[in-house]
């Protein structure tokens, strides 16, 4: 595995993303609706929510490739909100499907892709079951791109079930933040409620492409999904006073430092060997 095709390379977690593999020495090909501010590797322009297009870019692209061992799938509208809902729903649900066929057409078998923490139940006006959040709840998704991302994971489960030598890993990022975004986090501390809807959880885009690259070096198989977070909170305020401000009737699972992400990210740990290396807390001297 040496060649891989990044969708959403321009974006945020997608340009720490080819950065992040071009460090490690992979080959590297940007597919994109937007080009990138900078040009660190090959790109090719694509609506991936034609399918012909999508096909064409994972299987050959002139000059630029002639195919490719993996696929990275981060290309998406990345929020609600930004998009009436059918917009933001046609666009994740189809590109997403487009991607995975194209991919199960060519027999490229080891893909990565973004799904989203929101389908913990993000923004928790109805209270989270417990903290910390892990994988093993049942799905809540409360918008249309939430909902796009919970079925690009029952997605992936079927495709997975068709081909049982295929690996496709989805990531639950947190809010994805670079570094000149820690600029703002003092402004939390007066206003905790402003991040209460993700339990104050954040992840560095350093880390997230660190996430993406482990999920790749993975000898998994089938569909798997992730939490991926920072390891501590966007607060210095300790968890248990924050849990007992916004969300007093829900129970610790286990004890947590006092800055410890309620966003738990213990399965990444154990079977990707993901470590949080970047965070706000010592920004200045990363």
């Amino acid at each position: 595995m040496k060649r891989v095709l990044v969708t959403g390379g321009s974006g945020k977690t997608g340009r720490a993303c080819v950065r992040d593999l071009l460090e490690h020495g992979y080959e590297v090909i940007n597919v994109d609706a937007i080009g990138p501010g900078e040009a660190l590797c090959p790109f090719v322009e694509a609506d991936l929510t034609d399918f012909g297009e999508a096909l064409e870019a994972l299987s050959e692209v002139d000059s630029r490739h002639k195919g490719v061992d993996a696929v990275v799938h981060l290309a998406a509208i990345p929020a609600p909100g930004r998009h009436t809902n059918a917009v933001t729903f046609r666009n994740n649900i189809l590109s997403t499907y487009n991607v995975f066929e194209a991919a199960r057409k060519l027999a490229i078998r080891n893909l990565v892709w973004a799904s989203s923490e929101t389908v913990l139940g993000l923004p928790f006006d109805e209270r989270p079951p417990y903290a910390p959040l892990d994988e093993d709840y049942p799905a809540r998704p409360e918008t249309a791109y939430s909902l796009s991302k919970f079925l690009g994971e029952e997605m992936a489960q079927q495709f997975c079930r068709w081909d049982p030598d295929l690996k496709i890993i989805g990531l639950r990022f947190s809010n994805v933040m670079e570094p000149a975004d820690y600029a703002r986090f003092a402004s939390f501390e007066a206003d905790p409620q402003s991040r209460k809807w993700n339990l104050w959880g954040y992840i560095d885009a350093r880390d997230a492409a660190q996430a993406v690259r482990k999920a790749l070096e993975a000898s998994l198989k089938g569909a798997e999904v992730f939490i991926i977070a920072n390891a501590d909170t966007v607060m210095t305020r300790p968890n248990s006073e924050l849990m007992a401000e916004f969300y007093p009737d829900v129970a610790f699972t286990r004890e947590v430092e006092p800055n410890e992400t309620l966003l738990s990210i213990g399965k990444a740990r154990r079977l990707l060997g993901y470590e949080p290396r970047y965070g706000w807390r010592t920004a200045s001297s990363s």
